[in-house]
């Protein structure tokens, strides 16, 4: 391999006019001092690692999607904006584009940062920085800032909004200012102005700092030949982007999706394919009913398995056949999938409960199959559907029946749904119940499994789905709900406790009651307001008759004062023992108890 060399000045040139980024590169992520570091390496004269292009021929052009750099970057921000290669000469850069695109910004550019503790949506919480240089600072001293000098950084480089005011101490120049430097005339006249700059009781030795920091700067950005690259000609997409994974294996790591995107970016027609499914997936996450955490690896494991292929994630499995067979697909795919996320939601399921995405595969499957949509109508088929639907989500979520390596309790799912719905439309609860219970998965409860979702305690993310369990409902995501001590924590304070000259003992029992799946209920959000501190005594007098039942809630009056909780809350575990035992979902999918009586005791 042939390398040849440039300066920064000369590659800056031709970013965005012939330099351009694949659709195989992943976002910018580097920070500001990551910026910083950079620039203080090259004005010392380390290596920065080499560079690899791709330069391709006219005839390909039309064949690749390819991105601008980003020369304003927005902290958060992760598209690139898309580039027409129409009459240029296109040269995309397959390992480098952290390193250039940080010149570019420190160079030509802005990096806009949030304020800490301020909302993102807040225009206020945000400043648009750029890359400055102290010329007086000697970079043989030390500094004053321990953070910098622990990075190495000895360079005076930072990032402001406004030019900061010079003082005696501090001669300030924006770094960008020396791409104007063309010639070595139009540098010596910089260098004149900034001399011209010092204050009358600037001393021999400061003109001297500032003089070498700006003859480095300069040599740097348009003498020095610091980007070493190596320019691959071949045309062959499986060859670049071998080369591309060996060149980026020891940076930032390539996701799957980053490299799958790129093969759909390049097979796919008429659609931007690495758009549309970033687009996706902030469709998903934030402009859905509730927030969710979907990402790009679930959006293409999707795409296999709703197309009935190999459901394991790897490369061997996106064939130019299936990715014709899922752009095909791909209408239907998203609209699927976002009818899956509209459901969950509906259960009150959303980024801060989902703890497995997996297990959304084989109802997106079911969707996908039967498209009727998210099932979120009252005709009887939708209703008993989202029920079943919703019972056999919470029994995989808290039995973790998808944790681990799932690649074949999916497949196993799928090809029940598959099978069931030859003789019907029905979500097959009790079949995928049977055939994961084959494969050791249970989503279904018993004695086996009953303890370990009593032992869901408040604050972990699997409490709501443990209490979901307890009711028939299942609409919780479409009005305000909270999780509710029903004894309140208040009341088990311990100096309260110790108030009432409670033995040690007690208040221990009652401090390790206070917070376990006993103790805890769903409540409309208003009704948990208005219940606050009330004593649950004196609180359940404005409820209706059957909240007691409809609750689990035992009876007996003497067990709702604090000091009787441990038994309390031994009691109404009982109870949800009792309902997870006996729970079924009858033909028409409905919450059943088995024909035994479910008593609401003591």
């Amino acid at each position: 391999m042939s390398y040849a060399s440039s300066t920064v000045g000369r590659v800056l040139d031709q970013i965005n006019r012939s330099f351009f980024l694949p659709a195989i590169q992943r976002p910018y992520v580097w920070q500001p001092d990551q910026i910083i570091a950079l620039f203080d390496s090259l004005l010392k004269g380390y290596p920065i690692s080499s560079f690899l292009f791709w330069e391709i021929r006219p005839e390909k052009r039309s064949d690749w999607e390819i991105y601008r750099f980003i020369e304003n970057f927005r902290f958060g921000d992760i598209h690139n904006e898309m580039a027409e290669p129409d009459g240029r000469d296109v040269v995309l850069v397959l390992d480098g584009q952290q390193r250039l695109t940080s010149l570019l910004i420190g160079l030509r550019g802005t990096y806009t940062v949030k304020e800490k503790y301020r909302r993102r949506h807040n225009p206020d919480a945000w400043s648009k920085q750029r890359l400055y240089l102290d010329l007086l600072k000697d970079p043989s001293t030390e500094g004053d800032d321990e953070d910098r000098e622990e990075l190495g950084v000895t360079y005076g480089l930072r990032f402001f909004e406004q030019e900061p005011k010079s003082d005696g101490d501090h001669l300030w120049f924006k770094v960008g200012r020396i791409l104007d430097c063309t010639s070595d005339d139009a540098f010596d006249k910089l260098r004149d102005e900034m001399t011209d700059r010092l204050p009358d009781t600037a001393t021999r030795g400061q003109e001297r700092i500032l003089t070498r920091n700006l003859d480095r700067l300069y040599r740097t950005v348009w003498k020095d030949g610091v980007i070493a690259y190596y320019t691959e000609k071949d045309q062959s997409y499986d060859r670049v982007l071998d080369i591309f994974i060996r060149a980026n294996d020891g940076g930032t790591k390539l996701s799957k999706s980053d490299l799958l995107l790129s093969m759909i970016t390049s097979k796919w027609e008429g659609i931007s394919a690495r758009q549309e499914i970033y687009d996706f997936v902030d469709h998903l996450n934030d402009g859905l009913d509730r927030r969710n955490e979907i990402d790009k690896d679930f959006v293409m494991k999707s795409c296999l398995v709703l197309s009935d292929l190999d459901q394991r994630y790897k490369v061997g499995n996106f064939t130019t056949g299936n990715l014709k067979l899922i752009e095909g697909n791909w209408r239907r795919i998203k609209a699927s999938l976002e009818a899956t996320m509209r459901l969950v939601n509906r259960f009150g399921i959303d980024q801060e409960t989902l703890t497995s995405l997996n297990a959304l595969l084989p109802i997106a499957y079911y969707l996908f199959r039967i498209d009727r949509g998210s099932l979120d109508g009252s005709t009887p088929f939708e209703a008993a559907n989202a029920k079943r639907i919703h019972h056999w989500l919470l029994g995989s979520l808290l039995n973790g029946v998808f944790g681990g390596s799932s690649d074949r309790t999916i497949g196993t799912a799928r090809a029940v749904v598959q099978e069931s719905l030859r003789s019907g439309e029905d979500f097959p609860y009790r079949s995928l119940v049977t055939g994961l219970a084959t494969r050791g998965r249970a989503t279904d409860f018993d004695d086996n499994n009953i303890e370990g979702v009593l032992e869901t305690a408040y604050g972990k993310r699997t409490c709501f789905l443990a209490l979901s369990l307890l009711y028939d409902a299942h609409s919780w995501g479409t009005t305000p709900h909270h999780i509710d001590h029903i004894i309140p924590r208040s009341l088990a304070d311990r100096k309260a406790l110790m108030a009432r000259n409670l033995p040690e003992s007690l208040i221990q029992k009652i401090l390790g009651s206070v917070n376990r799946l006993g103790n805890l209920q769903i409540l409309l959000g208003r009704e948990n307001l208005e219940k606050s501190n009330i004593p649950f005594s004196d609180w359940i007098g404005t409820r209706d008759r059957e909240f007691l039942d409809r609750h689990l809630i035992p009876r007996n009056p003497v067990l709702w004062d604090v000091t009787k909780l441990p038994e309390f809350v031994e009691a109404r575990e009982e109870l949800i023992r009792q309902r997870l035992r006996r729970l079924d979902i009858d033909p028409a999918g409905v919450a059943m108890e088995h024909p035994l009586e479910l008593a609401v005791g003591n």
